[in-house]
């Protein structure tokens, strides 16, 4: 009897996989939101956008009430809830004005996380990481600079962009689940 339950409640490693299935259903939506930002980008991003307005409104209510549920780090979850809620709200009101001021501040943030990981990675090969590492970081700090240095060029072709990542990404995600099955 110890026996069957011990061996009852082990868990195999995979049993914390996550199915096949899952990461094929993944995959064919990686695929088609990638297609239909590379065949129809100002469409697909003004739909993307409002999908994250949804979201970020959502979310903030949730954070407002898990309030009354948890009152821990009552200050941050006040305060994430109620940007969530703006947010959420400015993005649904003003569709047009949204879809170009999202990527364009998400073009900015990747190009400033570009020149802070660059500066971080020459920093580390003068110390002893080697040429690679200064290579990269070197390259980093290019491509943070160009980000910034065009932002509306930048803006236009991050749908393109990510359409392609989606793509690519997709077809790796359902190769990836028919070997997990």
């Amino acid at each position: 009897m110890a026996t069957a339950t011990a061996t009852a409640t082990a868990k195999s490693p995979q049993s914390y996989s996550v199915p096949w299935w899952l990461v094929l259903l993944q995959g064919i939506a990686g695929v088609i939101i990638g297609l239909m930002l590379l065949i129809t980008p100002l469409k697909t991003t003004v739909f993307l956008v409002q999908f994250l307005g949804i979201y970020w409104f959502v979310s903030g209510i949730f954070g407002i009430v898990s309030l009354f549920i948890d009152s821990t780090h009552w200050g941050w979850k006040l305060f994430s809830g109620l940007l969530g809620i703006i947010a959420g709200i400015l993005i649904l009101n003003h569709p047009l004005w949204s879809t170009v001021l999202v990527p364009t501040t998400l073009v900015i943030i990747l190009g400033i996380e570009g020149l802070i990981i660059g500066i971080v990675n020459l920093i580390h090969a003068f110390r002893g990481g080697g040429w690679g590492i200064g290579i990269l970081g070197a390259l980093s700090i290019v491509f943070g600079l160009i980000l910034l240095s065009n932002l509306f060029v930048s803006a236009v072709a991050l749908p393109y962009v990510a359409g392609a990542f989606g793509v690519v990404g997709g077809i790796i995600a359902i190769v990836y689940s028919f070997k997990l099955k």
